[in-house]
């Protein structure tokens, strides 16, 4: 036993030794710097924010770098590098740009860098085009002008721009660009070795006033017990997305300070709807009524989960507001015997290997749920790999997993994935489909959410899924860090951080 304590200590330190090589004397701070040291839990593997226009690894490291348009604050839209928009008419957006800034290279910021970037994007096709389908056009009026054209009024378009970072139009096409990207942002690149190392320096002409820190450095160190351990040493000294079976030791640690908010990531179970005996709803609520998600929610998660109130995070724009499931296991056996199976049946539940916070307990505690009912589900948990090919191929019974409304609109989660022409779970159905577009098409904000209620209703009363509960987000900083903020889409702005003493 001793023999293997030794070798696991050892394993520890070998793993925060690999993934602090670059934190050698030479990349000290000199007298009068600040430097903050970041571990996130997913490192950038590119930092090609166009390609992979949804990884939020990708997203947190650019926006230090590169801005939007606009972007989400306490569930507002507000200005970054525009200032204001209108709509002059319901097919037209047209958006003022923000005078005097600049790249860091020192480049006057203009309309044609916003729509390069736009184009950019486009070609290259990536998994949030489509939220852009019926823009027609999107043009430089002037300078500091850009107008966007739809087919059809599009509501989200301001959401969606939220996520489309923007680079200089003459240097953003060129090869090897996102090898060290330039931007308008807080923080420019000095270094980048991918699953290892990115280093930014302070960009001392940002427009909103240069960050007090000197250098941002984003290390990967990518075992849990290893970045744990290189807080509680000083050597590194922000930590986000910690499991809850670690909390404990990380809120014990003398000199660093824990905290949760509220996320926009949740946790879902899909049916197939395509097989039996999933296609029939008295099935699947069934199936929902069988679990104590108020217990298990609070047993595994403690502080970092709620019991969801809709099919997506509460915090989101536009989330309606529902009331869960009771309960009832007597109810679970009643509605699987008027749709025919008195007797209960047998199925399979797949999920990916680590994709998500406590994922195979809580896998666990449903399937135990359900054989209280006569339902034996066959668990299968899968490398990612397999299981998003598996997933993206409707090769399954019930799939778990999280996932996050990336833009912050629901529009991103619900007509993303529940219109009848996304084939993601089998489930179609034409009101849903006429509510969710009317509500994309709607440019009155007051309005939309009124549409998404009925649409999550629908959803919820169907039983498309079962949606267990909301993730809150997490966080640990060390005492000399200040001003840290951890926002709901899980991807840390560090314009505003300070850092004191050693």
């Amino acid at each position: 036993m001793l023999r293997k304590r030794i070798v696991g200590a050892l394993a520890v330190l070998t793993t925060v030794a690999a993934g602090l090589s670059a934190c050698s004397p030479a990349s000290e701070p000199s007298s009068g710097e600040q430097v903050l040291r970041y571990a996130p839990a997913m490192f950038p593997v590119s930092l090609d924010t166009h390609k992979f226009a949804g990884e939020e690894a990708v997203q947190t490291a650019i926006q230090q770098i590169m801005e939007p348009l606009v972007r989400v604050d306490d569930g507002k839209i507000v200005p970054v590098l525009a200032t204001s928009w209108e709509n002059p008419d319901p097919t037209t957006w047209v958006f003022k740009l923000r005078t005097g800034a600049k790249f860091s290279d020192g480049t006057p910021f203009a309309a044609k860098d916003v729509v390069a970037s736009y184009e950019r994007h486009k070609k290259l096709d990536g998994p949030l085009v489509p939220l852009y389908a019926t823009v027609t056009s999107f043009a430089a009026t002037d300078d500091q002008t850009v107008t966007v054209k739809t087919s059809k009024p599009l509501g989200t378009l301001l959401s969606s721009l939220t996520l489309l970072f923007i680079g200089p139009a003459d240097k953003i096409n060129a090869d090897g660009f996102f090898n060290k990207p330039i931007g308008t942002g807080p923080f420019q690149v000095t270094s980048f070795q991918p699953d290892e190392k990115l280093e930014l320096a302070a960009n001392s002409s940002y427009w909103d006033g240069a960050p007090q820190l000197s250098k941002l450095e984003f290390v990967n160190i990518p075992e849990v017990a290893g970045r744990i351990t290189a807080l509680e040493n000083g050597e590194v000294d922000v930590l986000t997305q910690i499991p809850p079976d670690q909390v404990g030791s990380v809120k014990s640690s003398d000199g660093i300070s824990y905290s949760t908010t509220p996320s926009w990531t949740y946790y879902f179970d899909w049916f197939n709807s395509n097989r039996k005996p999933f296609d029939d709803k008295r099935v699947r609520q069934a199936m929902w009524h069988a679990l104590n998600l108020e217990n298990t929610v609070k047993d595994l998660f403690g502080d970092l989960a709620t019991p969801a109130q809709a099919p997506l995070a509460q915090g989101v724009i536009g989330a309606p507001k529902l009331t869960p499931y009771t309960y009832d296991p007597a109810k679970a056996k009643q509605l699987l015997t008027e749709a025919g199976y008195p007797n209960g049946f047998s199925t399979s539940m797949q999920w990916p290997l680590e994709g998500g916070p406590n994922i195979r307990a809580l896998a666990q505690a449903m399937i135990s749920d359900w054989a209280k009912i006569g339902v034996t589900v066959k668990p299968l948990e899968k490398e990612r790999a397999q299981w998003l090919e598996d997933f993206g191929k409707l090769n399954w019974d019930m799939n778990l997993q999280t996932n996050v409304t990336g833009t912050g609109d629901a529009d991103y989660t619900l007509a993303r994935l529940y219109v009848c022409t996304a084939k993601r779970n089998g489930y179609c159905n034409p009101a849903l489909d006429n509510l969710l577009l009317q509500a994309r098409s709607s440019v009155d904000q007051a309005e939309r959410p009124k549409l998404y209620q009925e649409a999550g209703q629908i959803l919820w009363s169907d039983a498309v899924g079962i949606f267990p509960a909301d993730l809150a987000s997490n966080s640990a900083v060390r005492s000399r860090v200040q001003n840290f903020l951890m926002p709901p889409s899980g991807r840390p702005l560090f314009t505003k951080v300070t850092v004191s003493g050693s």
